[in-house]
């Protein structure tokens, strides 16, 4: 597939089956999240691949972390939170080193992480996977950083969803460039 293509044809995938998908497939989109550009060669990025019954335990431990944020949550909210981690039959999370290297800005790391991130969903299109990029509260949650493995001061800025669409949707229209753009001769 073109760069091109995959660029103007890649769009959130909300809605996959949930047949598994092979660990060879897995494997290729990390090997492509891998080779986004970052500052100083660091390689900020952290991956925790969920599948199976790891999703069930990341729900439990997502409805602990919703109880304990809002203590008006009801019975439905926390069933809700409980299931959200089985709409796809991966989740990839992804965190970001702090700097060790005093020259390494926090935010080169946060870019170069989420550049992996695009680098991930762009090969999860060319080989027709679906994928979609999730946050929200639980991205910051002291509990799920512990549950996966990532230190209390690592960002995890993305659950990435990943599996095989239900539908192929239509391609996106995407909005221009121009009100975003200033030239400067």
């Amino acid at each position: 597939m073109d760069v091109f293509e995959a660029i103007y044809q890649r769009q959130s995938v909300s809605k996959v089956k949930p047949a598994a998908v092979p660990r060879e497939l897995i494997e290729q989109l990390l090997n492509a999240a891998v080779q986004a550009p970052n500052h100083h060669r660091v390689r900020p990025w952290r991956f925790v691949v969920l599948q199976n019954s790891a999703r069930e335990k990341l729900g439990e431990v997502m409805v602990y972390s919703l109880q304990s944020r809002k203590a008006e949550a009801t019975a439905d909210d926390l069933q809700k939170e409980r299931l959200k981690p089985l709409r796809a039959p991966v989740i990839i999370a992804v965190a970001v080193d702090k700097p060790v290297i005093p020259k390494v800005q926090e935010s080169e790391n946060v870019a170069a992480a989420a550049a992996a991130i695009q680098n991930l969903l762009l090969a999860a299109h060319s080989l027709g996977l679906g994928a979609i990029w999730r946050t929200g509260p639980a991205a910051a949650d002291p509990a799920i950083k512990s549950f996966l493995g990532f230190a209390p001061d690592q960002h995890v800025i993305g659950f990435v969803y990943v599996g095989y669409p239900e539908t192929q949707p239509a391609p996106p229209k995407r909005p221009s460039f121009e009100d975003r753009t200033l030239w400067l001769d």
